[in-house]
């Protein structure tokens, strides 16, 4: 590496480079499969995409609620976002554990909710938990950007080439004060998805050679970094914190609440209809498996505080709100059994 390109280098720790450069390639990821996914899958026809839509806006909406009514005013507050987010691999992989007996279009809502929930994340992250911001540097991001866009319009396919520059937006993003990871998003809006000669399209490409990397090394060194727990007091008084009892109820109570809630709605003002043979029952176990927050919830946690104490009971009910969430939503989905020909139609 030319001895220029390592002097823009942040010499930071090793917890630093997991967070802000391999979770950058995560969010790349996250961002192709958005990207699929409104192109040709679930989110590509408005009628496909509006319940989940609706129902992960609730999902947001109400579990940020619960946190800030308990944390208002205090030194949590800017917490908000943690129970917001779900891990949409750790949701599927639950769902998943039940075989052949969930009917396809109950995956079909839970990914495109999850994937939504992703879209979400990004946002808050980008506008809510940035430090101060450099102009110039985010500026010379910017343009990379714009000379991606245009490599695209070009029909340039090199998949190399997209990702020289997406360092360079990296770096900018790194130095601009933005959030390192919404570059790895970025990189991903630009990466051309169609196919020539019968090729597979770079988009496809790309997330194939990725997925591995994200599954059994990004996400488990991540979660080895930064899950650990420093117990300085019985871990059922951190979950009886403010914080920590936010998180915990925004997860199991707020995601269940808000799910069910706003596509009960959707539904009643036909905007939306239940996916075939779903019934409203199985509807309420994956809303509980949404609560499954894991790697996105402490991603923000680790944006939202800086004091060793508050991360840690951030920390404590992350893990208390995810597991809980998804155990209750996998015995929920367990008992729900096969829907009624009207269950699947009656609001």
């Amino acid at each position: 590496m030319p001895l220029g390109l390592v002097s823009l280098l942040p010499q930071e720790s090793l917890h630093l480079w997991i967070n802000e450069g391999l979770m950058a390639i995560f969010f790349l990821i996250v961002g192709l499969e958005i990207k699929r996914e409104l192109l040709d899958g679930e989110l590509s026809s408005r009628k496909q995409a509006m319940l989940p839509a609706i129902a992960a806006v609730g999902g947001m909406l109400v579990p940020a609620t619960i946190f800030f009514a308990l944390n208002a005013g205090g030194a949590g507050a800017r917490g908000w976002g943690i129970p917001m987010a779900t891990d949409i691999a750790l949701a599927i992989g639950v769902l998943a554990l039940l075989g052949k007996r969930i009917p396809l279009g109950l995956k079909v809502f839970l990914t495109a909710l999850a994937i939504i929930d992703d879209i979400g994340a990004v946002v808050i992250i980008a506008f809510f938990y940035t430090g101060s911001i450099s102009w110039a540097a985010l500026g010379a991001g910017l343009i990379l950007f714009v000379l991606l866009l245009l490599l695209n319009r070009l029909g340039v396919r090199t998949i190399s080439v997209y990702l020289v520059v997406g360092l360079g937006i990296w770096l900018a993003f790194l130095k601009s004060g933005v959030h390192a990871t919404i570059a790895g998003v970025l990189l991903a809006l630009v990466v051309p998805s169609g196919s020539k000669d019968d090729r597979e399209p770079p988009l496809e490409q790309l997330e194939r050679v990725l997925q591995p990397w994200a599954a059994y090394l990004i996400v488990p060194l991540f979660a080895l970094a930064n899950a650990g727990i420093h117990l300085e007091k019985n871990p059922l008084q951190s979950l009886g914190d403010p914080i920590g009892l936010g998180i915990v109820l925004g997860l199991f109570l707020g995601k269940q609440v808000g799910v069910v809630s706003f596509s009960w709605l959707a539904v009643r003002l036909r905007l939306g209809s239940l996916p075939p043979s779903v019934s409203w029952r199985q509807l309420h176990g994956v809303a509980c498996l949404a609560g499954v927050g894991f790697t996105m919830s402490l991603f923000i946690s680790l944006l939202a505080f800086e004091d060793p104490g508050q991360l840690t009971v951030s920390k404590i009910g992350v893990l208390a709100g995810s597991t809980v969430s998804g155990l209750v939503g996998l015995v929920l989905l367990a008992m729900a059994g096969k829907p009624s020909a009207s269950s699947t139609t009656d609001g």
